[in-house]
C-alpha cells in the first residue's frame, strides 16, 4: 500500500510546481490541460491526503477543479496566510519551488487539524463561476467609467469628445453585463436572491456580489460569516494591555 502524502502546488501563469510530500521531489508542469492531466497521472501512483495551493487571481481555478473532480481534497488558501506560515517555518527566501515546499508543509499541518473541513471546501459550481466572472467584469467596467469620468473633468478640449465616447461605450457595456447578471441569478440562484433582497439596504448589485463571492452563506453561523467577510472586530490584547478592537 503506497504511503499517504500531502501535496503543495505553487501556481504561475504558464507553469506550476508540485511538491510531492514535505521531503519529496518537486516537479514543474505546464499550466494547461496537458499539464493538469500529467499531474493526475503522476498522482495516481500515490495515496494523497490533502493538496494545498494558493488563490492566485483565478490561475488556480482550472487545476483545482480538475483535482477535486478526480476525488482529491483541495485547500485553496489565502496567499497572505500561506506567506506568514512560510516565514514562520523559516522560508525567508521566495521562489516557486520554495513556495511549493512550504505549501506541502502547510498541507501536512492542516490535514491533521480536527477542523480541516474549514479549508477543504467544495469549489464553485460552473454556474457560480460564471456569475463570479460577470460580477468581476462589472467591477472592472465601473472602475473604467470612474477613471474616464475623472479624466473628463480636467481634459483638454481636443480630447473631450473621445473621452465622452468611451464613457458612453463603457456605460452601454455595463448595462448589458448587469442584464446578464440579473438573468443568470433568476435562472440559477432565485431562492437565495429572494431571501437576500428582503434585507433592508441590500440591492441587486449587493445580492450578485454576495452570491458570487460568498458561497458560505447559509452554511456558517453569524459570527463565523462576520469574521470571514471582515466585519467582526478582533481582540488586540497582550498581558495587562487591552488594545482597540478592530475589523480585519
Amino acid at each position: 500500500m503506497p504511503e499517504t502524502i500531502v501535496i503543495g502546488i505553487d501556481i504561475a501563469k504558464r507553469t506550476f510546481d508540485v511538491a510531492l510530500g514535505v521531503g519529496g521531489t518537486i516537479t514543474t508542469f505546464p499550466n494547461d490541460d496537458e499539464g493538469h492531466e500529467a499531474l493526475l497521472n503522476k498522482l495516481s501512483g500515490h495515496s494523497v491526503d490533502l493538496i494545498a495551493m494558493e488563490a492566485t487571481g483565478g490561475l488556480e481555478r482550472a487545476l483545482a477543479c480538475s483535482l477535486q473532480a478526480a476525488g482529491y481534497g483541495v485547500a485553496v488558501l489565502n496567499p497572505r496566510q500561506t506567506r506568514h506560515f512560510a516565514k514562520a517555518m523559516g522560508y525567508l527566501a521566495k521562489t516557486d519551488r520554495i513556495d511549493a515546499r512550504a505549501l506541502a508543509e502547510l498541507a501536512l499541518f492542516l490535514a491533521n487539524r480536527p477542523d480541516r473541513h474549514r479549508y477543504v471546501r467544495p469549489l464553485p459550481t460552473p454556474e457560480r463561476q460564471a456569475l463570479q466572472a460577470l460580477v468581476a467584469r462589472r467591477r472592472q467596467l465601473v472602475e473604467m467609467v470612474v477613471a474616464e469620468t475623472q479624466r473628463l473633468s480636467s481634459c483638454h478640449v481636443s480630447t473631450k469628445k473621445s473621452i465622452e465616447t468611451v464613457i458612453q461605450t463603457l456605460r452601454a457595456e455595463l448595462r448589458e453585463i448587469e442584464g446578464k447578471i440579473s438573468v443568470h441569478i433568476k435562472i440559477h440562484h432565485a431562492d437565495l436572491a429572494h431571501l437576500l433582497i428582503t434585507v433592508p439596504g441590500v440591492g441587486p448589485t449587493t445580492v450578485a456580489v454576495l452570491i458570487a463571492e460568498v458561497p458560505e452563506l447559509g452554511q456558517l453561523s453569524r459570527r463565523e460569516i462576520s469574521a470571514l467577510i471582515g466585519v467582526a472586530p478582533f481582540n488586540r490584547d497582550s498581558g495587562q494591555m487591552r488594545g482597540k478592537r478592530t475589523i480585519f
